[in-house]
């Protein structure tokens, strides 16, 4: 609800378009600082604590935003909740990673998936029927407000979230692994990269389709009926993962969404009729689903297990990065060539990462006769973990 709020908001106060984008940045850049050393606190420490904190920060930043009279403040409360974002982030999925079996970790990140992909088909559809009319600084303030408001009753779901023997036990572990290691491990640059080509074509898409439709003659509310096409495609795929995963194996599924991905994100920069663009959009949608909770898992299970938290860190700070970069580059890209030919540049950047996920790491869990979970390509009774 928020992100578009802050937008309609700072037009509201005179700002431009490039104001908007500074603003929209300063959400991305400043938790940049600050991500590495919360997954190091995370890694020794419990993570539930950072879900509180996080909410109190995305609640404060929404309240604050509405409250705000100059762009300098938006600019400034637009980085108070992307401090929280990332602190929510980081603590719930280093929840679900420690608290996860091996073998459960692919299914339960995509079920935490799901309430993210939830909130982006439902929170700009609501952020939209409170924007409107000719008091468009009312109804944005009024917007973030109520986006506070849901962001603070989330906390009643907080309670005993995490294991306590779990969390004590992290206390125990010795010295700090350094960041320069973690990232030479095989499989944490390839989840790394995946996530970030997958998170820059989901912004970008959402970003540029508007603008593809005014160029074709589509109206505004079918360009958000196709917005909202992709996101509830994005969520069916990540109910039918499990199957999927059984299927294919976790490399294998990376690979060939990233590629189908690649060449509809592609497709779209042609002048195809309405209908086309919707089932390409579902169709994405539906590959897209598929990075982010699947290079979770690459992440995880590739770092040290004293380094988790530290590299699903890693992990957030270059998606913040994609989220900067991406846009800047399909900016400059757009003035030159067409407002189509970002979607090229998101089909090459999806195609290079497919090319990495097939080289990633497969340590899947697998089952065997006597029941136990096992990593495919370890030697019988013996694991990564043992």
């Amino acid at each position: 609800m928020a992100r578009p709020a802050v937008s309609y908001r700072a037009l509201a106060l005179g700002a431009d378009e490039r104001a908007v984008g500074v603003i929209a940045g300063v959400y991305a850049l400043l938790p940049l600082f600050a991500a590495v050393p919360l997954g190091r606190r995370t890694d020794h420490g419990r993570c539930a604590p950072l879900l509180p904190l996080g909410v109190v920060l995305i609640a404060g930043g929404c309240a604050l935003s509405g409250a705000a009279d100059s762009l300098a403040a938006m600019a400034a409360w637009s980085g108070v909740m992307g401090l929280g974002h990332l602190c929510f982030v980081i603590g719930a999925q280093s929840i679900v990673a420690r608290q996860s079996a091996p073998h459960e970790q692919d299914r339960n990140f995509g079920h935490f998936t799901i309430g993210a992909s939830l909130g982006q088909l439902i929170g700009p559809v609501v952020a939209g029927a409170l924007i409107g009319g000719p008091d468009r600084a009312g109804s944005s303030a009024l917007a973030l407000l109520v986006a506070g408001a849901v962001a603070a009753v989330s906390c009643a779901s907080l309670w005993r979230i995490e294991h306590r023997t779990t969390a004590n036990s992290r206390t125990e572990r010795g010295d700090r692994i350094p960041v320069h290691r973690i990232l030479r491990t095989r499989g944490v640059p390839a989840g790394i990269f995946v996530s970030l080509a997958v998170l820059s074509a989901t912004d970008i898409l959402t970003a540029y389709l508007p603008v593809v439709g005014e160029h074709r003659g589509i109206a505004p509310s079918v360009v958000g009926l196709l917005l909202s096409l992709r996101a509830a495609a994005t969520i069916a795929c990540r109910l039918v993962m499990t199957p999927m995963l059984r299927w294919l194996g976790r490399a294998a599924l990376l690979t060939v969404t990233c590629l189908a991905a690649a060449l509809l994100c592609a497709g779209i920069a042609l002048p195809v009729p309405v209908w086309a663009l919707a089932v390409m959009l579902a169709a994405l949608g539906f590959c897209l689903g598929v990075g982010q909770p699947l290079s979770m898992t690459t992440v995880v299970q590739a770092a040290p297990d004293d380094a988790r938290s530290t590299a699903l860190a890693l992990r957030l700070t270059g998606n913040r990065l994609g989220q900067v970069a991406a846009p800047a580059a399909a900016g400059l890209i757009a003035g030159v060539a067409g407002v189509a030919a970002p979607f090229v540049m998101l089909g090459a950047l999806l195609l290079i990462s497919s090319g990495i996920a097939l080289r990633a790491p497969g340590k899947q869990v697998v089952r065997q006769r006597t029941g136990g979970p096992r990593r495919s390509g370890a030697p019988l009774g013996r694991t990564r973990d043992s």
